[in-house]
């Protein structure tokens, strides 16, 4: 069973949705499993816990 681990900033909920059943495809078509078995996890990190560059996000 994969797990997938998405870390990413705050998103909206339809968008999320799509992501998720875009990897779950992804998985299903590439090992040829059922959609069941893919899981997708995502990780929201606000913009204040998240840096890149030498800057957090909320900075940017």
């Amino acid at each position: 069973m994969p797990i997938v681990t998405i870390h990413q900033g705050p998103r909206d909920v339809e968008l999320k949705r799509e992501l998720v059943k875009r990897v779950t495809d992804a998985f299903v078509d590439a090992y040829k499993i059922p959609a069941e078995t893919v899981q997708v996890w995502i990780h929201e990190v606000p913009k204040d816990s998240w840096g890149a560059a030498g800057t957090l996000m909320a900075d940017k």
